[in-house]
């Protein structure tokens, strides 16, 4: 009996971490599954299991390998294809967007983007709540938590937006209260019947811990993300697999270097800031295109770049110069973080693969750990990693202890 009792408490020990492998897709078989765990294989397939009935992950024991292959073929694991999801919400300069995201970074569906942002950040958070619970209601798929990506800062404990100075939301403004305001408003629900919890971060933050485990920056120890979106720069740096936020939830705010100390004032009442030189409007300005109010200024300087960019040599110049700005940048985090990848994202993507060279040649130019080696430099791959990530706050804590989290589903 005891050793009976030992082994359970041994496999219900192990299914966060097992879920968390196969959400991250490095168990794809219950073989697999049971060295990463180091377990026995009755443990493992106990585990698998019961993360299967907990309506988590599918469990396929067809083989896996071509007819007369050697050896026992191992069950193939894999996310569960009707299983509960997140709520993921994003609020940025020039809209806002939700969506419903599975295990495994998945987006199950997507309500269509609005482009008007109230400055009044209730009304903001009411609507796109209101989007994904409609989602909710056409899919009939069970919620698990809902996070909330914004473009600012966010202080913990509080959960305020320090700095959202691209969406004239007020300093301080407490966005996390209003989401979960919003939430049970609309009554989201979790497995126990109460409202769901929402969570609230930096949407580039949030944007690297999607790249991290499912995207581009998979495997990386000490990864560092820098992206542009539809106003200013942000950054994020992911250590072993978390977040490093600092003691308050503040670190890595980049797009406060000074990469030009003779460039425009900046909001934060510097000069030459990476925030406004190298985002789209800089580039837009830069082009010497007036940004036009149909599409988005991400969208408008994405589509300059791709279209013009071997043609008009005021759009080549521009990138040159976007280019120059954020290596700079990038130079500088290099020589004080000393990161194993380099991830960029949103325009800086774009300006990558438009002159992968030039960008590689200013970070390894002015950083010793870029002289010495040279950091790879990637371009992002998950379309929406914002509201991935977003969606990685509402998992963790299933991912943490899935039996209590889901247990009474």
């Amino acid at each position: 009996m005891t050793q009976t009792r030992t082994r359970l408490e041994r496999g219900r020990s192990a299914l966060g971490p097992a879920l968390a492998l196969v959400h991250t897709g490095r168990a794809p078989t219950r073989a697999v599954l049971t060295a990463e765990l180091g377990v026995t294989r009755a443990t493992a397939g106990a585990v698998a299991a019961e993360l299967e009935a907990l309506g988590l992950i599918q469990v396929d024991s067809r083989p896996l390998g071509a007819a007369g292959a050697q050896g026992r073929p191992s069950h193939r694991l894999s996310i569960a294809p009707h299983g509960p999801v997140a709520l993921a919400a994003q609020v940025h300069a020039d809209g806002f967007r939700a969506a419903l995201v599975g295990l495994g970074g998945q987006t199950v569906a997507t309500a269509p983007g609005c482009m008007t942002v109230p400055a009044d950040p209730a009304h903001v958070i009411d609507a796109v709540v209101e989007a994904g619970a409609r989602l909710l209601r056409e899919t009939g798929r069970r919620c698990v938590g809902a996070g909330l990506a914004v473009p600012s800062a966010v202080a913990e404990p509080e959960g305020t937006a320090l700095n959202p100075l691209h969406v004239a939301w007020p300093a301080g403004a407490p966005v996390r209260e209003l989401f979960n305001r919003s939430l049970a408003a609309a009554g989201i629900r979790g497995h126990d019947g109460e409202p769901v919890t929402g969570f609230a971060g930096n949407d580039v933050n949030l944007a690297a811990l999607a790249e991290h485990r499912h995207g581009a920056g998979g495997g990386a120890q000490h990864l560092l993300c820098v992206a542009t979106g539809h106003r200013g720069v942000g950054g994020a740096l992911v250590l072993d697999g978390r977040l490093h936020t600092g003691s308050a939830g503040l670190a890595l705010e980049v797009g406060h270097l000074t990469v030009n100390p003779e460039g425009p004032p900046c909001h934060c009442g510097s000069r030459g800031c990476l925030d406004i030189e190298a985002d789209p409007l800089a580039f837009l300005t830069a082009a010497g295109r007036d940004p036009g109010p149909e599409v988005s200024l991400l969208q408008q300087a994405r589509d300059l770049l791709r279209e013009e960019y071997a043609t008009a040599p005021s759009v080549r110049a521009a990138t040159e110069q976007l280019i120059d700005r954020l290596g700079l940048g990038l130079a500088g985090l290099v020589n004080i973080l000393n990161p194993d990848r380099i991830i960029l994202g949103g325009l800086h993507r774009e300006l990558l693969e438009a002159d992968p060279e030039r960008l590689r040649a200013v970070v390894a130019e002015r950083s010793l750990w870029g002289r010495s080696g040279g950091v790879p430099i990637l371009p992002c791959t998950l379309d929406h990693n914002s509201l991935v990530g977003a969606a990685e706050l509402a998992w963790q804590p299933v991912l943490d202890d899935p039996l209590a989290a889901l247990s009474a589903a």
